[in-house]
């Protein structure tokens, strides 16, 4: 299996659960409260460790007990954690998040030390995370730094995945062009395109345009319909796997590390793709982001029921 370098966000979540979200200005009661590891950085690194991939974390914390037990909880799953950087007087960063009866969430993130995952410190780690054939990034450490890694992932002749999440307004066309694969759900890619995609044309429509920006594959990621993979031969929509969702939370970035992995081990697109629906698919039917991340058998064994 070829290594897999995730550069990212590590963060503690903060979990609330309520019948229903609150809209503006509203109080509602919650039914219970949970700490949980997180972080889409850390969250696809765990998915990659756990699905038994050779992968190196590299991201930021603070020098405080949700630092020490993010770490801790990537290294019992397999991930290489010897680079991610501890930051004396920094928090380490934190996620608020809400999750209604019908497992719905909204998300609210407070950076702290992963404002500090930027190019001087990749700069540094530069050296020992050159030997690596996928580089999986995300959005939610500082932009230039994601934009770094791929200039240099691309000099170095790696596959560049990125899940533009949260997503921004936009990205230079200079980076499209430089990554291999994007992973968007679709309001990050209506975000990032700025084409309408409540219907499966402004999908393809919206695809379409980042295609034309240069970035090679495009996966849109919807949930339990499942994953619509366009390019420049085509598309192909392969249907999510039906189960109960219990809580969405860390979804995506199942999705993201499991694709990931299947394509370091030189499994096909079609063949990866299939493995990330059947692997985000178990994650929902968990509470957690991190602990909601299967094992290998536990995906390989869903897909043979279907």
């Amino acid at each position: 299996m070829k290594k897999i370098l995730v550069i990212g966000s590590l963060n503690m979540d903060i979990q609330v659960t309520a019948d229903r979200l609150p809209g503006v200005g509203e109080t509602v009661l919650g039914t219970d409260y949970s700490y949980n590891c997180g972080g889409k950085g850390a969250n696809q690194a765990f998915a990659a460790g756990r699905l038994g991939a050779d992968v190196v974390m590299l991201g930021c914390v603070g020098q405080d007990e949700f630092g020490r037990t993010l770490i801790r909880g990537l290294k019992d799953n397999g991930v290489c954690t010897d680079y991610i950087s501890v930051r004396e007087g920094k928090d380490t960063g934190t996620a608020m998040i809400l999750v209604d009866s019908l497992a719905n969430n909204s998300i609210v993130t407070i950076a702290g030390a992963n404002g500090c995952c930027d190019i001087p410190y990749l700069e540094k780690t530069e050296p020992q995370i050159m030997d690596y054939e996928y580089l999986l990034l995300q959005m939610e450490i500082p932009a230039d730094a994601v934009f770094y890694a791929i200039d240099h992932a691309k000099e170095a002749g790696k596959t560049v995945i990125c899940n533009p999440a949260p997503a921004p307004d936009g990205l230079p066309e200079e980076i499209m062009r430089k990554i291999d694969i994007l992973t968007p759900n679709e309001s990050e890619l209506a975000r990032l395109s700025r084409h309408k995609t409540d219907s499966l044309d402004g999908i393809l429509e919206g695809a379409g345009k980042l295609l034309s920006q240069g970035v090679g594959h495009v996966i849109v990621t919807m949930g339990d319909k499942g994953a619509l993979w366009v390019s420049q031969e085509g598309c192909r929509m392969f249907e999510g796997t039906r189960v109960d969702a219990l809580d969405t939370t860390g979804a995506g970035d199942c999705f993201n590390g499991a694709l990931a992995v299947k394509l370091a081990e030189g499994k096909s697109m079609e063949e990866a793709i299939c493995f990330a629906n059947a692997a985000a698919a178990i994650s929902v039917t968990r509470k957690g982001a991190q602990a909601s991340m299967p094992l290998k058998e536990e995906v390989l064994s869903l897909m043979q029921e279907e």
